[in-house]
């Protein structure tokens, strides 16, 4: 009866428009959530969705091959680009001949060639650092095999007609390391393992341990040139890191340029659509609360009465507020429904594209729906008790 008197008056175009623009909002505020953290999640373990890291160097000019101009960083310069605002990390890229040959009969393909082997630390190959790590006297060296060395690999077996080798079995294959002084006089063996693929660097890694050994041993008198550095740029400043390459003349490989800006796209679209689904919620959310003063202000006169008759202003605020979680309520449960068929479909969609993420619910998403909905009810409490009691 007391329901009846109180919302007899109300118009429900105005609350339709209010619950379906916070079903919108709620729906794609909680899917954007989602999908962010989810990404996120994948991106940890992938160079794909990963940090943004590059490897760059001098642009080779007219200038630098008459000897005019330098192509490797000076420690000023290294220092500099650490010291950018936009530069979380910079590091030099070490490099080194050595001959690197396969050293296990199980596999049958036979191939040893020279190679360039550079050194870069743990940190921008997301590795356990217990893994990447070498002391003179072990009986093993870790390496780090770029992938694109294993499709190579795989393509000439595969026109061999020789069984393919996956990432798993290739870490069980044993690798031997040769090096050599620059006059050949002095040569030495390590046996070697995979212990992780990259895209990042395009050429087999080794530990730091390893290179300053090598180099201190077998080429104690040649100077030591940084003609490459990797560096990662902060979240959604990569921009900035690819205006200041232009600026002072570096380089790297288009298809990590494209990478990069391909991951600040993803990022920053994620956050745009969180943007603006907050922002459709809190205009949803402020509709709502307006929709309940109108509802207060066109039915004074019953509230009055009820008050008059021996009704307490906190049974008329407990009305009100009930009312209107209810309402939000039904909302968000609706959106999630709506949430879980949408990602259904859209977990589908990225599997197709090759992106494998968790299919779990994320806790932020159901962290997002109780605080929006913790917002709303505390939102209607304040206005209800404001216009009941300013009555009473």
């Amino acid at each position: 009866m007391l329901n009846k008197l109180l919302f007899r008056n109300q118009d429900s175009r105005q609350l339709v428009i209010a619950m379906i623009g916070a079903f919108l909002g709620i729906t794609f505020l909680v899917t954007s959530i989602h999908y962010l953290i989810k990404v996120q999640e994948f991106g940890e373990g992938s160079d794909v969705l990963g940090p943004n890291t590059i490897v760059v160097q001098k642009k080779v000019t007219e200038a630098s091959v008459f000897n005019l101009s330098k192509t490797d960083f000076g420690e000023e310069a290294i220092e500099e680009i650490r010291n950018l605002p936009f530069v979380s990390r910079a590091q030099p890229v070490i490099s080194r001949g050595l001959y690197f040959e396969k050293d296990d009969n199980k596999v049958p393909v036979d191939f040893g060639t020279d190679v360039f082997v550079q050194t870069v630390d743990a940190e921008f190959l997301d590795m356990d650092p217990n893994k990447w790590k070498w002391k003179e006297g072990a009986h093993h060296v870790p390496i780090v095999l770029p992938r694109q060395f294993l499709v190579m690999l795989n393509t000439y077996a595969a026109s061999r007609n020789i069984p393919q080798v996956s990432e798993s079995l290739a870490k069980r294959i044993r690798f031997k390391l040769t090096l050599h002084s620059t006059d050949g006089k002095m040569k030495e063996s390590h046996e070697a393992y995979i212990v992780g693929f990259t895209s990042s660097v395009p050429s087999i890694l080794i530990p730091q341990e390893f290179m300053n050994y090598a180099n201190t041993k077998f080429s104690p008198d040649e100077e030591q040139k940084v003609t490459q550095l990797m560096i990662s740029s902060k979240d959604g400043q990569f921009g900035k890191v690819e205006e200041y390459m232009n600026e002072h003349g570096l380089e790297s490989a288009e298809s990590e340029m494209d990478l990069s800006r391909l991951k600040s796209i993803v990022g920053t679209l994620f956050l745009v659509v969180i943007g603006i689904s907050t922002i459709a919620v809190f205009v949803a959310i402020l509709v709502l609360i307006q929709y309940m003063q109108l509802l207060i202000t066109r039915n004074l006169y019953e509230v009055r009465t009820l008050m008059r008759i021996g009704y307490h202003p906190k049974d008329l605020v407990k009305k009100f507020f009930v009312y209107f979680s209810i309402i939000f309520g039904v909302v968000i449960a609706i959106a999630f429904v709506s949430f879980v068929i949408l990602k259904i479909w859209l977990d589908d969609m990225f599997s197709d594209g090759g992106v494998y993420i968790d299919t779990n619910l994320s806790m932020w998403s159901f962290g997002a729906l109780a605080l929006a909905y913790v917002f709303f009810m505390l939102s209607s409490f304040l206005t209800a008790r404001k216009g009941i009691y300013a009555e009473y």
